[in-house]
């Protein structure tokens, strides 16, 4: 034992600044109910290494070669290197809380470097594909159709996030001024605008809506009244998307992408594309001008002579 303090305290201790330090990410950084989760996870996943590999006497006794045994150890389990790289950042958020908190005197995680990734374009569906599903698709009659339509439509005209869907009520929706309001990352709010069609769908699936299930203020419910949840939203667009894609993915994310390239492809603002999406930096909204430049690319190599 390091200093003869015995195991069990040590395994105590950090299931105790772990509470701590998952209080503080929801709480006060307000991180999403996803982000906290994985962040635990990853913690949760550590601290198991730790207690098999290693024998310790307090979080001070951890260090960058015992991080570094947890990398390799995770890269040997086949895990993937961006995958990887995310549980590193939880592990410096975490030390940085120690640091703040007076249980620790150094991060470790300062020894240690991300991993290179290769950079991974967003999938998006060609508008063509886009056209087909809200020209072409048959959604049915009734509420359950109305509801399935105007989600696609929603992810697609204005970018938004699943969880920012899923938690949207009736109050967020503004008909006079054509705008919705959407609750982000960390509960920062945005206004997005919307077109006459959509304008036009809306009011007919919450006159409908109001009909048979009235004072639900949840924009979105199942086809018994309940408010919608995120794995019944995710089914609802991979099953549309499956209809028209061969892509891989097909999730709610792929609209979001889709939206964006969309935008920019013709002509829109990065700056507002970036406002739209609800991105902290620009950074992140820069991504998707890579698909219109590797698509220049393909054009390029097929149609110069000297390519």
């Amino acid at each position: 034992m390091n200093g003869g303090v015995p195991q069990r305290f040590f395994l105590f201790f950090l299931a105790e600044v772990k509470e701590k330090f998952i209080e503080y990410i929801r709480f006060e950084k307000r991180y999403s109910h996803h982000t906290v989760a994985a962040y635990e996870n990853d913690l949760t996943q550590f601290f198991d290494f730790l207690e098999t590999r290693y024998d310790l006497g307090g979080v001070e006794g951890v260090d960058h070669t015992m991080i570094r045994s947890w990398l390799v150890y995770l890269l040997e389990q086949g895990v993937s290197e961006r995958s990887v790289n995310r549980k590193m950042a939880t592990l410096k958020s975490f030390f940085r809380f120690l640091i703040k908190m007076g249980k620790a005197e150094a991060n470790p995680m300062n020894r240690i470097t991300s991993l290179k990734t290769s950079k991974r374009l967003p999938v998006y569906v060609e508008q063509d594909r886009i056209d087909f599903i809200f020209d072409q698709l048959d959604f049915g009659e009734g509420y359950p159709a109305s509801r399935n339509r105007l989600i696609l439509e929603l992810f697609y005209a204005t970018g938004m996030r699943l969880s920012e869907l899923v938690n949207l009520q009736e109050q967020d929706v503004d008909l006079p001024h054509s705008t919705l309001k959407v609750l982000g990352k960390r509960n920062k709010e945005r206004i997005i605008p919307f077109g006459t069609t959509m304008g036009g769908l809306l009011k007919q699936y919450l006159d409908l809506k109001r009909d048979l299930f009235p004072g639900q203020s949840w924009l979105f419910l199942t086809d018994s009244g309940e408010h919608i949840y995120p794995k019944m939203v995710y089914r609802i667009v991979n099953q549309a998307l499956a209809q028209v894609s061969t892509l891989t993915r097909k999730s709610p994310h792929v609209l979001r992408h889709t939206f964006a390239t969309h935008l920019l492809n013709n002509g829109a603002d990065l700056n507002a594309v970036k406002e739209l999406l609800g991105h902290s930096s620009l950074a992140a909204t820069q991504v998707y001008t890579h698909n219109e430049i590797e698509k220049l690319k393909r054009i390029y190599q097929q149609a110069h002579p000297k390519a």
